[in-house]
């Protein structure tokens, strides 16, 4: 076993140490852990009631916090599961959830001298010099890079993310740990074929890493919606953006926690403009930006918002959306079991041949359309989502034969954050409207006319646009 960088290996040497420490970190998570709940369940032994539910709730703070702790420390893909947890399982008690929530808008960040190391290599001066006005306090920091307010010469204020140094090495060590999680869950999921799954997923995740990448991404999202009436995407600013930093104009706006205090009008009107951004860019760009968390979104009350980070965005082959299409009008349009189940598994969705009937096929796929399925007002509950999470991973409910003989296919792994996230999020803002009309405007097989007084002041947008950017092109890079 190495324990430098040294041969044999090299590089590969520098790897497995950086493994290993990761690895004993999170082993010295474990035993901080382990301890604490000896400790706690001596103390429990000795309490009434009442003290042993006070005991609990500290105890669940505590090693929330802990988690928190440790994965805001390592960065990186770990850090990303971290952030995930905090609002895919409905689940957990809510001060374990708000514990974990705080990675997704904040991590412990690097020191200032580490972030002007970064902008000085990859800028070429210090970022006193790079910037008119430079905030060495960073605004927010997350799994591989850190935010920083900052003006331009040029009179911009702009939000500069900076790229934690050796988060490459780091994301790539937890990637290989992915694999063997997922290696494990093949025992569990038998139909689930997790190599090209692994294979999609750092792809994705190795793409984040290249913030040059991400400002393309960007700017075709800000070309798509320039004008647009209820969504917003701040402009890349090329200047002052490379491979390890991005620049952007500064946005604005009220997070999550602050709009699920709003009126139920003022959650409804967010929900309507995220989703009309989620799937209107699916079905008219074949592009999809794959980390729907909530430290993504900027609210108005008006239903105004502005989305953040598109270093992780999936871009579909033409062929690919029409998949979506063909399931959608079988499952909703058109009612056919036999037919959906012919598609499933023609993708490779659920393994052929198996021993289920048509109808129980449709039963278990159908919760995924359910909001869709009827032309009237639904509202979508964190009953809703925590559902739509047990379909994925409950192997012990009533589905969960069908579970296990099911399979993601490789262009299928990042839209799942849909239904591992964004449907979290609504059923956390109970957002309720006709999402059946709603999704009739954005599914290219029914072109629907407007649905809402948003949906007719976007079709005013698009008649009254320059020249609406072509799909084609993004279609042509997937």
């Amino acid at each position: 076993m190495l324990i430098s960088g040294r041969r044999s290996g090299g590089r590969l040497a520098v790897r497995r140490t950086s493994r290993l420490a990761r690895n004993a970190k999170l082993a010295k998570l474990g035993v901080r852990t382990g301890g604490s709940l000896a400790v706690h369940q001596a103390r429990r032994v000795f309490a009434d009631a009442e003290r042993r539910n006070v005991l609990d709730t500290a105890f669940e703070l505590k090693t929330a916090e802990q988690v928190a702790e440790a994965l805001g420390q390592m960065k990186g893909a770990l850090m990303k599961l971290g952030q995930m947890a905090s609002y895919l399982d409905q689940g957990l008690p809510e001060h374990v959830r708000a514990a974990l929530a705080e990675l997704q808008t904040s991590a412990p960040p690097m020191s200032p001298e580490l972030a002007a190391g970064m902008v000085r290599a990859e800028l070429g001066a210090d970022p006193e010099v790079v910037f008119a006005e430079w905030d060495p306090v960073p605004m927010a920091a997350a799994s591989i890079g850190q935010v920083h307010r900052a003006i331009t010469h040029e009179g911009d204020a702009v939000a500069v993310k900076v790229q934690y140094p050796g988060v490459d090495q780091a994301m790539g060590a937890d990637l290989d740990n992915v694999g063997l999680l997922f290696a494990g869950m093949s025992h569990l999921f038998p139909g689930l074929d997790h190599k090209p799954l692994v294979a999609e997923l750092r792809e994705r995740l190795v793409e984040e890493l290249d913030y040059a990448l991400e400002a393309d991404n960007q700017r075709r999202f800000a070309a798509h919606y320039e004008g647009h009436p209820t969504i917003h995407v701040p402009s890349v600013h090329d200047r002052y953006s490379t491979k390890r930093v991005l620049t952007t104009d500064l946005a604005v706006g009220a997070h999550l926690d602050e709009l699920v205090g709003w009126s139920q009008e003022q959650r409804n009107l967010a929900a309507e403009t995220i989703y009309r951004f989620a799937f209107g860019s699916l079905y008219r760009m074949n592009m999809f930006n794959g980390d729907p968390h909530p430290g993504n979104y900027l609210f108005r009350p008006d239903g105004h918002v502005t989305f953040l980070d598109f270093g992780l965005v999936k871009h579909f082959t033409q062929a690919e959306v029409d998949v979506f299409g063909v399931m959608i009008q079988a499952m909703v349009v058109n009612h056919d079991p036999a037919e959906f189940r012919r598609i499933v598994e023609d993708i490779d969705l659920l393994r052929p041949g198996m021993g289920f009937t048509d109808a129980e096929v449709v039963d278990y796929f159908g919760h995924f359309y359910d909001f869709v399925m009827i032309d009237g007002d639904y509202t979508i509950t964190p009953a809703y989502a925590s559902e739509t999470v047990r379909r994925f991973f409950d192997t012990t409910g009533p589905y969960g034969e069908i579970m296990k003989a099911s399979n993601v296919p490789p262009f299928m792994v990042i839209i799942q954050r849909i239904n591992l996230g964004l449907y979290a999020i609504f059923g956390e803002l109970g957002a309720t409207g006709n999402w059946r009309r709603l999704a009739e405007e954005l599914w290219p097989f029914m072109d629907g006319a407007p649905s809402t007084p948003m949906g007719l002041e976007i079709e005013v947008w698009r008649r009254t646009r320059r020249s609406p950017p072509d799909k084609s092109a993004s279609a042509a890079t997937a």
